[in-house]
């Protein structure tokens, strides 16, 4: 699976630091080192799991020894589904150096061979306990027909064929999690390192010496120990929605979900017209047997119309009220029933079970009532909704939800605010209890999620999400790259691409010296001593071009599409086997970046007229941040910053017909610039006769690329060109003969625009001049 360039860039961060950490160890005795300490921050749903794969390939390649990685987790879900999707499933190709097996599938062989790399899942309810008498005690015990030592001997000892001890490197996925006891269970292990990943990590005090160690000898500060993701790229990729929005109910049951499903509905009309169509989910998060005031035991014996137990009250709602299909629902909790009074046939029950958590992926349920025993693990973006019960609501227990609704379908946002927006109804008894938990959930969400706008609707009754629809509907034409002419200079410069299939002097590294623990003498005579080694594991030279398209073009395997698809990347050269730190190596990236110059040289950003245009969704207005405006295609808007505020008052101004256009699910333009991100949204559109005029308030950036004039110069393959291009920056600046900017002086605003094939700045005095200015296509 390809990364986004903020996956690929944390990836990268986190095994350069791992492999200079590694060629210079701490040691806390001679046989043992002080493990390398990381942990990976970013929040859910912004593809960790990946993000963790591509690491331990790139530390694969560059280390001499092929390594182990125990990957483990605390949920039998989060490993039954990370196993599944790193042996066989989207992950596979991102980990082709690694053999993957469960830890108690390993035998002595898989351990000595170093051929591959061995990655080996399991929860750490496995090996952590207080005595290895207790939990799984196959990890602990030998196996006698393999060999007379336990397995967690063997991989403690790690020895390859060779006689050397193979590195070993930790992997925590859902970190924070990690405990005392699973860290000293861990550190057993004499691992080379230990990486954490999770939206809200914190370290157990159990690694206290470790970071002081690293901390004094080392001089690590705190930004040494994380490798952080920015949530706003995480959002602007699209993997998760574009913001949450909170309803807070003083209502009955029915009231609150009766809401949920009218927004639902909605929600699902605009999937239905998508290219890809989906059917948004909803989740239900309630008590399992608990009722108020009544034994469970007296509940049970109630006839099931009279039960009163959370999960049977929903489904009756939904059911009975509704009218939705109980095929389409499921009760996922252990919800009890008397023999004597079994639940009727059409209510599917799943207890939590292995076979049940497969019957409930298998089942593609649209309805799941649960008591968040689904809270790690499943993941399933196309759910968008989510009703918590009051006797779950509390902060924690509504954030740990959070990221079961925040994951964005298909990976892109959509012109419908509403598919792009993580929807939670919490009803509550009194009103100050839900001001209690909303203040508490957006502490968390503003550190955890700061990326992602929050709403809030406190009405009971009412629907959280104001859409506002355009009035009357509007298009732009859409705009891609042209990049036919590039293909023949691409084809040159792969064709000039030396083959290094043979071998040869060429593929193999200088000066990566890294110690490797060797075994010395036989049987009980022997000793370790640590051994220099040069070289490292070899790599095919397309996974060392495909790497380097992807951190020079951030386009290159996403949205824009980009030069990887005019290289015929199966050319069986592309197969020889080169170090990292080879001259050959250093040839395929100088290819590489050729590749990505020509791209950006022979393309053209144009106006495609033959694919159908974008057309202005609704937008999502808090109406406690609401402005009004007379001849926007929405009637009002919300969260403007002062400048764009400005800006869209003298715009409405103008009686032009325009719009703001919203980040990420708006109309964008592709870049073409190694520098600069895969694509852009203006701040405004507005429609002047046959044209739209698209204007960037906050331009000054995009001055600075080197594509500005690509930018500016938008061609045609059919029509007349109808998108014209005005970057708007703060002050007055003035475009030197050199192509760069200077800035003259503070006051007013220069408005930008690209007249006979040059950059032309000219200063306004106020917005209400600029404005002018941009309108004008003469």
């Amino acid at each position: 699976m390809d990364l986004f360039k903020f996956q690929e860039q944390a990836a990268s961060q986190i095994a350069s630091r791992f492999t200079d950490y590694a060629s210079n160890p701490l040691m806390v005795d001679r046989l043992t080192t002080v493990p390398f300490l990381q942990t990976l921050a970013s929040i859910t749903g912004s593809g960790k799991t990946l993000v963790l794969a591509d690491t331990i390939s790139q530390i694969r390649d560059r280390l001499p020894v092929q390594p182990i990685v125990l990957w483990v987790s605390k949920g039998k879900i989060v490993v039954a589904q990370t196993y599944a999707n790193l042996s066989s499933g989207r992950y596979a190709d991102n980990i082709a150096g690694f053999v993957v097996k469960p830890l108690l599938q390993v035998a002595p062989s898989d351990i000595e061979d170093t051929s591959k790399g061995l990655l080996l899942v399991a929860t750490v309810g496995k090996f952590a306990v207080e005595d290895e008498s207790g939990g799984d005690r196959k990890v602990f015990e030998a196996q006698l027909d393999l060999a007379s030592e336990s397995l967690w001997d063997l991989l403690t000892k790690r020895r390859s064929v060779g006689g050397s001890r193979r590195p070993l490197i930790i992997i925590y996925d859902e970190g924070h999690n990690l405990s005392d006891l699973q860290t000293r269970r861990l550190l057993e292990l004499s691992p080379d390192g230990l990486i954490a990943a999770s939206a809200t990590m914190s370290l157990p005090a159990r690694l206290e010496n470790t970071i002081a160690r690293l901390r004094t000898d080392r001089g690590w500060r705190d930004e040494h120990f994380t490798t952080a993701v920015a949530s706003k790229d995480v959002v602007a990729s699209g993997l998760v929605k574009e913001r949450i929005a909170i309803g807070g109910y003083v209502t009955p049951m029915e009231t609150a979900v009766d809401a949920m499903l009218a927004d639902m509905a909605d929600a699902r009309e605009a999937a239905a017209t998508l290219p890809v169509p989906f059917r948004p989910k909803a989740i239900y998060v309630c008590s399992t047997n608990a009722v108020d005031g009544v034994p469970i035991a007296e509940d049970m014996k109630r006839p099931f119309d009279e039960r009163q137990a959370r999960p049977v009250l929903i489904w009756r709602h939904l059911v009975e009220n509704a009218g939705i299909d109980p095929e389409k629902i499921v009760i996922y909790s252990q919800l009890k029933f008397p023999k004597d009074a079994p639940p009727p046939k059409s209510m599917r029950v799943l207890s939590g079970g292995d076979r049940d958590y497969t019957d409930f992926i298998n089942g593609d349920f649209e309805h799941i009532i649960f008591n968040l025993g689904l809270q790690e693990g499943w993941d399933d973006p196309t759910c968008g909704f989510a009703y918590i019960d009051k006797e779950m609501a509390s902060s924690r227990q509504i954030t740990q939800v959070v990221g079961r609704v925040l994951r964005q379908p298909g990976a892109e946002h959509y012109s419908d605010p509403a598919l792009n927006t993580a929807h939670f109804y919490i009803r509550t008894d009194e009103r100050g209890v839900f001001d209690e938990i909303l203040e508490d959930i957006r502490k968390q969400l503003v550190s955890e999620h700061p990326a992602v706008a929050l709403l809030i609707k406190k009405e009971g009754g009412s629907r959280i999400l104001e859409k506002v629809n355009p009035e009357p509907p509007r298009t732009v034409p859409t705009i891609g790259i042209h990049s036919v002419k590039a293909k023949r200079p691409i084809a040159d410069i792969v064709g000039r691409m030396m083959d290094f299939s043979s071998g040869g002097t060429n593929t193999i590294g200088q000066g990566s010296r890294m110690l490797v623990l060797q075994e010395i003498g036989i049987g009980s005579e022997a000793t370790y001593e640590w051994a220099e080694v040069e070289h490292s594991n070899r790599v095919t030279a397309r996974s060392v071009f495909r790497r380097e398209l992807q951190r020079l073009y951030s386009g290159a395997l996403r949205r824009a599409g980009g030069p990887v698809n005019l290289v015929d990347i199966e050319l069986p050269k592309f197969d020889a086997l080169i170090e990292l730190t080879s001259p050959a190596a250093d040839h395929v990236r100088s290819i590489a970046r050729s590749v990505v110059e020509a791209y950006i040289d022979h393309s053209k950003i144009f106006q495609n007229d033959f694919d159908a245009p974008y057309s202005v969704g609704p937008v999502a207005v808090d109406p406690s941040d609401a402005v009004e405006f007379t001849k926007a295609l929405h009637r009002t808007y919300s969260g403007l910053n002062p400048l764009e505020l400005r800006f869209a008052r003298a715009l409405d101004r103008t009686q032009r017909v325009w719009a703001r256009n919203p980040r990420n699910s708006g109309f964008y333009i592709p870049l073409l610039d190694m520098s600069s991100s895969s694509t852009y949204w203006p701040d405004f559109l507005v429609w002047v006769d046959k044209a739209v005029i698209a204007i960037d308030t906050k331009g000054d950036h995009l001055l600075t690329e080197a594509s500005v004039g690509k930018l500016f110069d938008i061609d045609t393959l059919g029509e007349p060109a109808k998108v014209v291009l005005r970057l708007i920056s703060e002050g007055e600046s003035e475009a030197l003969p050199s192509g760069q900017i200077n800035k003259v002086g503070k006051l007013g605003f220069t408005v930008w625009s690209w007249k006979n094939g040059r950059l032309l700045g000219i200063h306004a005095p106020d917005e209400k001049a600029a404005v002018k200015m941009a309108l004008d296509i003469t």
